[in-house]
Formats: structure tokens, C-alpha cells, sequence
């Protein structure tokens, strides 16, 4: 069956290994060794794939400029699921990125019909709150969609090199989609590129941390990116060749002065494209080092005449937990989920009815060993409980063997629970004192 990634959709992924095949995700796997202080989810293979995360990385290695953007959609109670993104946004904030968080009250209100006032209350009382109590710091920057003119007029932009058959063909859409939908998609398209307009330090690598089933809006978002481009760099055998995509006269000239000030090699223009040629360091060419020189300084130019030179953002996919009642954790479905808001007494409820990895009987059970790889409780052990890896894999061995059962699992995690929700409902209070700090009006 053909795999499907919808963005509005309910989408479970049974094999993320058909993603690097299908989508052409790579593995997160090659990353991981670079990382010094990897966050628990990249060290324990809930972050699985990424495009271009290498520039992020050797960005926040060289400690040059970066940024990481994700979003959230106010229709609904804040999750554990929502709170993995929040917490791939604060982590990258720490380790030096530029942090925005967007609250998608267009896409709410034109997708889900909600209300602009309640796209105001979800968006603070269940997001901003939350994402404030878990660390994020008033050096980023938290704001509405709607709100935000700068986003807005980059989304009319966006519309310019975008077309209805393009947009139809990724989304799905049909004759009966009203166009404010369409118009949100080019919001978010906004909202990942915002971080690198000049008011925000100009280009720089972006990361968007999201799920699989957001993968259309990044893969829109990069080839948007690149439209908006006037030049192309690019290595040709043994010469660099500077294309003029949408590039005048003006910038050609400019273009073709600035390689020739730098002394790369023999420059010459064409009517469409610049060739750097007689290379003096080989090595550099070889290695890309010149590549991403000749590339940066093109960008500066292209902002310097007024255009955007956008990089195409970076993202990492982790994968979706598992709702306490199977298939993919939802919003739509309270008996899947346990609210970042949820009383302490009924998400321990909850954990207690949950389906587990379990066999039929306790004496399948101990016979079998369970199956903690499909169990929802396990989860939420190793994606937000225990910070001990090697308590994961007591408890996955014991689990399997056949010495652990489902009950004693539920009782435990159901206590954590009750602790860390009081904990976080309590900071949630705390940050709600502090919502002027980032600017935001209650």
C-alpha cells in the first residue's frame, strides 16, 4: 500500500525504514556520532531521520549562527506528543539556535473552524504555557500566525513562485478546498523561513523539528526556498559555475566583480552563468570548503541587493507514540493521550486501562515474554519518564523474559506520571507570571 503523509490526516507508520526510500529521509543514525551531547530522543532512536541536518550541525559546532522553528495548531489539548517538539526546540535553543515557535491560529481557524478568540486561549493556556514551564527562554521567539505582519507579507512572496496545480498535487486538494487553506499552507512555508530575514540575522541554516506526517510542508517549504534564489552555485568537473536562475544585468555584473575581488581563479561571464575556472586551491574545491565559500558569498550579495537568498531549512522527524488505546496519538481522541493540563488522578487513570505489550494471560505472559517495542506504557518511559538508559533496558529485558508484568509496568508509570504532571502544572502557573517576557499580551 502506497504510503501517504498528510499533514491534517491521521497517519500511522508502521516501518519508518519506507520513508528514507519513498520521501527520501536519511537515517539519523549517520548523524548520531557527530553529536558530543546528543538529546536522549537522537540517542535513543526517537529522532529518525533528517534532511540536511549536517549544516545544522556544523553550524552549532563552529558556534555560527542557527535556527530552529516548529509550530503548533490550536485545536486542542497540548500532549505528549506536542511536548517531544517542545522539547527538540528548547534543546536546540541550549545549544545556541535561535528559537521561534509559531501558534498556527491561521491554520486552525481556516483547517479546523476554530474561532479566533479560542485559537487565542488553546494557543496560551495549552501551549505557550507549557512550552515556557519545559525551558523555553524569552530570547526566542513565540508568536501568532495571524499576529505576525512580517510572516504574512513573506507568505504573499512565497505565493508569488507557487501555483495552485503544485500545491493541489502535494496537499491533495481539490476545486471544493477554500483558498484560506491554501493561504495557510503558505503561512507555515513562512513561518519555517522567517528565521533567516534580515531583521533575524539573515540567512543561516534552520531546523524544523516535526513529525513524519509534516514532511509535505518541509519538502514545499525547500523547493519554495530555492525559487526564491537568484543564483545557483555549483561545482562542474573541475570548475565552479555561478547560474543567474532569476538573476538582472545588475546582479550579474556585481556577481561577476565580487568573484574576481576574491581571487578564486579565472572568472568569466556568460549571458546566464559565471564559471570560476584555473582554481588555485584544488584541495578546497575537492573538499566542498570552496563551494560553501563562493555559496555564502553569493547569499550576501543576493541580501545585499535586496533579495532573500534563502538556505533550504533543515528538519528532524521523530517517530509518533503510540496512543494509550493503539494507533497514533491524537488530539481528536482524549482516551489516546495524556494532557500536558490533564489531572494528575486521570491520566494515572488512564495509564491503568491502556493497552500494553502484553499477552492474552499471565501465563502467556511468563511464558512469552511480552512485547515492550509495542507497548504504549514502555513509551512513554523511553520517550519522556526515565532519563536512565540502562533502567530502559533492565526493564526491556525483564519485560521480554517474562519476569515483568503489565501491572507492575502500569503502577509505575502511572506514579511518574502523577509526579511529573504536578510538577509541570505547577511551572505552568509559575510561567503564566512571566508571559510578558515574551511579549505575549494575556
Amino acid at each position: 500500500m502506497e504510503l501517504k503523509l498528510d499533514p491534517w490526516g491521521a497517519v500511522h507508520v508502521d516501518d519508518y525504514s519506507k520513508l528514507f526510500e519513498e520521501f527520501g529521509i536519511s537515517s539519523f543514525e549517520e548523524i548520531l556520532p557527530k553529536l558530543k551531547d546528543p538529546h536522549p530522543y537522537m540517542r535513543r532512536k526517537i529522532i529518525f531521520g533528517h534532511r540536511n541536518y549536517d549544516s545544522v550541525l556544523k553550524a552549532m559546532q563552529q558556534h555560527k549562527p542557527f535556527a530552529v522553528m516548529s509550530g503548533f495548531m490550536p485545536s486542542g489539548r497540548a500532549h505528549f506528543g506536542h511536548m517531544m517538539v517542545m522539547n527538540e526546540i528548547i534543546w536546540h535553543q541550549q545549544h545556541g539556535g535561535d528559537a521561534f515557535a509559531a501558534i498556527a491560529n491561521m491554520e486552525a481557524h481556516a483547517v479546523r473552524g476554530i474561532s479566533w478568540s479560542s485559537c487565542r486561549d488553546i494557543g496560551i493556556n495549552e501551549y505557550i504555557l507549557s512550552l515556557i514551564a519545559l525551558g523555553f527562554q524569552p530570547t526566542g521567539h513565540i508568536y501568532f500566525q495571524s499576529e505576525n505582519l512580517k510572516m504574512r507579507d513573506l507568505a504573499f512572496e512565497l505565493g508569488i513562485v507557487s501555483n495552485f496545480s503544485e500545491v493541489s498535487a502535494i496537499y491533495g486538494f481539490s476545486g471544493e478546498t477554500h483558498i484560506s487553506h491554501m493561504e495557510s499552507v503558505m503561512a507555515q512555508s513562512a513561518d519555517i523561513l522567517q528565521p533567516q530575514l534580515e531583521e533575524f540575522g539573515g540567512p543561516k541554516p534552520v531546523v524544523i523539528p516535526v513529525g513524519a506526517d509534516q514532511d509535505p510542508h518541509i519538502k514545499l517549504t525547500r523547493d519554495l526556498a530555492y525559487r526564491m534564489r537568484k543564483f545557483l552555485v555549483e561545482v562542474r568537473g573541475d570548475y565552479v559555475s555561478v547560474r543567474g536562475k532569476a538573476a538582472g544585468e545588475h546582479l550579474m555584473r556585481a556577481a561577476e566583480s565580487m568573484l574576481k575581488d576574491a581571487g578564486y581563479g579565472k572568472v568569466k561571464r556568460y549571458e546566464e552563468h559565471i564559471d570560476v575556472t584555473q582554481i588555485q586551491d584544488r584541495e578546497a574545491l575537492i573538499s566542498g570548503a570552496l563551494l560553501e565559500e563562493i555559496e555564502g558569498r553569493i547569499i550576501k550579495l543576493e541580501t545585499k541587493h535586496g533579495d532573500f537568498g534563502f538556505i533550504p531549512p533543515a528538519s528532524i522527524y521523530h517517530r509518533f507514540m503510540t496512543g494509550l488505546t493503539g494507533g497514533k496519538m491524537s488530539s481528536s481522541r482524549p482516551e489516546s493521550h495524556i494532557a500536558l493540563t490533564e489531572e494528575p488522578k486521570e491520566a494515572a487513570r488512564k495509564i491503568m486501562k491502556a493497552i500494553t505489550g502484553g499477552r492474552q494471560s499471565l501465563a502467556e505472559q511468563k511464558k512469552l515474554g511480552g512485547e515492550p517495542d509495542k507497548c504504549s506504557i514502555y513509551e512513554f518511559l523511553v520517550f519522556h519518564l526515565s532519563e536512565d538508559d540502562k533502567e530502559l533496558l533492565e526493564l526491556d529485558a525483564e519485560c521480554r523474559s517474562g519476569r515483568r508484568m503489565c501491572g507492575t509496568c502500569k503502577k509505575d508509570v502511572a506514579e511518574r506520571i502523577w509526579k511529573f504532571l504536578s510538577e509541570h502544572q505547577k511551572a505552568r502557573e509559575a510561567a503564566r507570571e512571566r508571559l510578558w517576557e515574551f511579549g505575549i499580551c494575556v
